[in-house]
């Protein structure tokens, strides 16, 4: 192997160990410190400028600040009759106020809305929702990620109570959802209130974490690689609610 060969061996090696610690460190900062939205910098390496300036570029950014206090043009629905923004009590939110006429290809979500232009590898997504449902078995509100097509994507699915349907992380993988959480609850308590919602991803471990309320311990649990990438997205299986303080922390894909 030829002098440069080498060079170029090392180099890439030392790329990848930055690229696999990158992610992890930012959203450990984010653990340590919940109360900021922005994550600390990854402490400095000694290595050379170049990978200093690589170690800029990959680290989790600020992805997206969503209060909705213009408007909701960020964001694509299956259904845009059925989702409005609404001002109350001086703020703005956005609601999912009735049934959508969408019709997915296979058995999944009918009523979501999807942020735009934004593909996400790793990332922590922070959601404030609330039910505006009657109380039944399975009224819900679900968060979406890895969205390649209507037949490719995951979900988050918070319903009352749990089953092989509901209270779960989903897979959609062109045929009808299959639950993948390895740990849940038996169900997610819905009230009147606003419920603080997160979910954390980690491409390099394959973990899915899911939070509700208490941002110490996850309510679900699972890992999966089947999609790496992809749009992030709010909803619900077939219910209403509301949808405000998006934060969304991440690495662009």
């Amino acid at each position: 192997m030829s002098f440069f060969s080498r060079r170029l061996l090392a180099s890439a090696t030392l790329l990848n160990l930055l690229l696999g610690s990158c992610m992890n460190n930012a959203l450990i900062a984010v653990d340590n410190n919940d109360s900021k939205d922005t994550a600390n910098q990854p402490e400095d390496r000694r290595v050379g400028k170049i990978f200093k300036d690589i170690v800029k570029t990959i680290s989790p950014v600020n992805l997206l600040r969503e209060d909705f206090d213009n408007d909701a043009s960020r964001w694509q629905p299956t259904d845009d009759t059925a989702w409005k923004v609404v001002k109350e009590n001086g703020s703005s939110f956005y609601s999912m106020f009735k049934d959508s006429q969408y019709k997915p290809p296979v058995r999944s979500p009918v009523n979501f809305a999807l942020l735009k232009e934004i593909s996400v590898a790793s990332f922590q997504l922070d959601v404030q929702m609330r039910s505006t449902q009657e109380v039944y078995g399975h009224q819900d509100l679900c968060l979406f990620f890895g969205y390649q097509d209507p037949s490719h994507f995951y979900y988050v699915h918070l319903g009352r109570e749990a089953d092989d349907h509901a209270n779960s992380i989903f897979l959609v993988n062109g045929k009808p959802r299959v639950s993948i959480a390895t740990k849940r609850t038996d169900g997610t308590d819905w009230s009147k209130d606003w419920h603080h919602v997160r979910i954390k991803r980690d491409i390099r471990l394959g973990t899915i974490k899911v939070f509700f309320d208490d941002m110490k311990k996850p309510i679900m649990t699972t890992k999966d690689k089947t999609f790496v990438f992809g749009q992030i997205g709010i909803g619900s299986f077939d219910d209403t609610g509301d949808f405000d303080q998006i934060r969304l922390l991440g690495t662009k894909h």
